[in-house]
């Protein structure tokens, strides 16, 4: 998947067309990511005896191919495209600029 976490993407499709926020989580397998303040749901929870009732908004998955990634070098939402770096590692650049999209995040 070209989508990883913690990068910033724009909607391109959907109710959310046209917002940008950050990807919080990706879901490989389903081929879906979860982006920050994007697709949001809200469930009414009933009360019990020992909490209170109480209303929660949530995100919910959206497609991966509905976002793309916005570029920290130039800002433009752009397609991912691949290199092969000296030591046989892939790493994914910008399709506008050229630069590197894994290189500006730090490292946790």
């Amino acid at each position: 998947m070209k989508i990883k976490e913690d990068d910033n993407v724009l909607v391109q499709a959907g109710k959310d067309k046209g917002k940008k926020g950050k990807v919080m989580r990706v879901l490989v397998k389903q081929n879906k990511i979860t982006v920050e303040k994007v697709n949001i749901r809200t469930k009414h929870i009933k009360k019990t005896q020992t909490r209170p009732g109480e209303i929660i908004k949530f995100e919910v998955p959206i497609d991966a191919s509905n976002a793309m990634v916005i570029c920290p070098s130039c800002g433009k939402p752009t397609r991912v495209g691949y290199i092969i770096l000296e030591n046989k590692k892939k790493q994914r650049v910008c399709k506008h600029c050229n630069q590197s999209l894994d290189s500006a995040k730090p490292k946790a």
